[in-house]
């Protein structure tokens, strides 16, 4: 384990990030198979992916989120506010913007050929998907899977205007009162207080819908586990709780799992039972940050060491994410078209998507300085083993 210093590199939180973005690409792989709606399915869908999914789904994007709450915090220590939010909002918007113009309209053009809204013809698609057309039953054009960085620019551009007082808020939070609150075990469960409040206000007035405005219960999610991002980010006394604790983490972890997975699996009863669905609800908030702790805390002791794969990684992950869904969706349904039976199909779809992300990231992205920015990669590629904790955008 290294020890923890405020300015040191987190390679442990690189790799959380690249093993985060990895498990999402398979998620989604996921989602053309399971029973839940997607823009596209598979003549193979079942429910026996659903139980790993389901134990996946509370917190996949929530560690995204924190880690790039630490990974601004970071940056911004380094950099004038003005020209930060400005490198920011390109950095993050630019292939935001591809990615909504060009990169995601396959997803719709084969979503609404489903749904029988479209003729044949992807060029007329795009022609008129550009021109936000009315009367579909998606809205035209859309950041689909993007959503995600639209809600980390606009969390972003606050966070900068806010620093200095974000870090006065740190600095007091790292204080002793703060590592005793957070001594015993308490980090496992302090923290998922107000996601639990959350869990019984916000979201039952507004279902997660990624637009943007009206998304309030998401904000308050994404938007708090960002900012604990911010104000643990060099918090010594936070990542020691962590760090101490994630073997218990890991068997709460494990002890929730088993007893969650039944209940999920059997929703319709518990429905009927209204303190247990409750109780239920309440768990997998704090499930999910148990699991978020854990694997911090198992990183910080096994993975915080610099290699060349993880440098690439590093720089590859974000061109992963803004491709992977749209490959995915694009071979899905050319595969469905050969009847190759599900566990055939479904290890094709993976050996392509993966070399669909790799060989476009490897050879059609990072040679060409005109093509990286586009999908959220700037400057030299060879620097970025020597940058302190990235954001998935730079």
């Amino acid at each position: 384990m290294t020890a923890f210093t405020p300015d040191r590199r987190r390679y442990d939180l690189d790799w959380l990030r690249v093993i985060a973005f990895g498990l999402l690409i398979l998620y989604h792989i996921g989602m053309f198979y399971v029973t839940w709606d997607w823009h596209v399915k598979s003549a193979y869908t079942g429910s026996f992916a659903e139980p790993a999914m389901m134990l996946l789904n509370p917190w996949r994007l929530a560690l995204l989120f924190f880690i790039s709450g630490v990974a601004l915090r970071f940056a911004a220590d380094k950099a004038p506010a003005l020209p930060f939010a400005g490198k920011r909002f390109v950095r993050l918007f630019i292939p935001l913007l591809f990615g909504m113009l060009v990169i995601v309209t396959p997803q719709s053009y084969f979503q609404l050929l489903r749904t029988g809204e479209i003729e044949p013809g992807y060029l007329a698609f795009w022609q008129t998907y550009l021109t936000a057309p009315k009367g579909f039953s998606i809205t035209l054009p859309t950041w689909n899977h993007l959503w995600y960085v639209a809600y980390l620019l606009v969390y972003s551009l606050l966070a900068i205007a806010l620093m200095p007082l974000v870090r006065r808020i740190a600095a007091w939070l790292d204080g002793e009162g703060f590592a005793r609150i957070l001594s015993g075990g308490r980090v496992l469960l302090l923290p998922a207080i107000p996601f639990i409040i959350y869990r019984f206000t916000l979201e039952m007035q507004y279902p997660e819908t990624h637009a943007l405005f009206g998304d309030w219960a998401a904000h308050a999610r994404y938007g708090t586990i960002f900012l604990f991002g911010l104000l643990f980010a060099k918090s010594g006394a936070f990542w020691g709780a962590i760090r101490d604790q994630w073997r218990a983490g890991a068997l709460a972890v494990l002890i929730s799992g088993i007893c969650l997975s039944p209940l999920w699996a059997h929703w319709d009863w518990v429905e009927t039972h209204p303190a247990l669905m409750q109780l239920a609800r309440a768990w997998r908030v704090l499930y999910a940050w148990m699991v978020i702790a854990t694997l911090m805390g198992a990183a910080g002791h096994y993975l915080n060491r610099p290699s060349p794969l993880l440098a690439y990684l590093t720089r590859a992950v974000f061109p992963y994410y803004i491709l992977h869904q749209t490959l995915i969706v694009v071979f899905g349904v050319w595969l469905s078209g050969y009847a190759l039976g599900a566990p055939l199909e479904f290890i094709s779809l993976v050996v392509l998507t993966t070399l669909g992300c790799g060989l476009g990231y490897h050879y059609l992205i990072r040679p060409f300085g005109l093509v990286r920015p586009l999908f959220g990669v700037f400057g030299d590629h060879g620097r970025a083993a020597a940058r302190q904790l990235p954001t998935p955008a730079e």
